[in-house]
């Protein structure tokens, strides 16, 4: 489990992010970097990192789930995702 400082500064850029989008978008189409770096700084996606909505793991996140592996094998295991099962031959 990430420290909940960590998951909490996330969340702040994303919702930083989501705030600014369209700003940016029309800076960027108008060429206007001068307005562009007078945004703050966690305003750009870049910024942002992939990490597991359930634990902030950063590493092994699986973009399709969401979650980081260790997280997708516990509740695969459990039978928590729809359509996954162990493989056996």
């Amino acid at each position: 489990m990430a420290k909940t400082s960590v998951i909490a500064r996330q969340k702040k850029r994303e919702k930083m992010v989501a705030r600014y989008a369209a700003r940016r978008a029309q800076y960027k189409k108008e060429g206007n970097y001068e307005a562009l770096d007078k945004l703050p700084r966690n305003a750009s996606p870049v910024r942002l990192k992939n990490r597991c909505k359930l634990t902030g793991r950063p590493k092994g996140y699986m973009r399709l789930f969401g979650i980081s592996r260790v997280a997708f094998r516990k509740m695969a295991l459990n039978g928590k995702i729809p359509g996954v099962t162990k493989a056996s031959w």
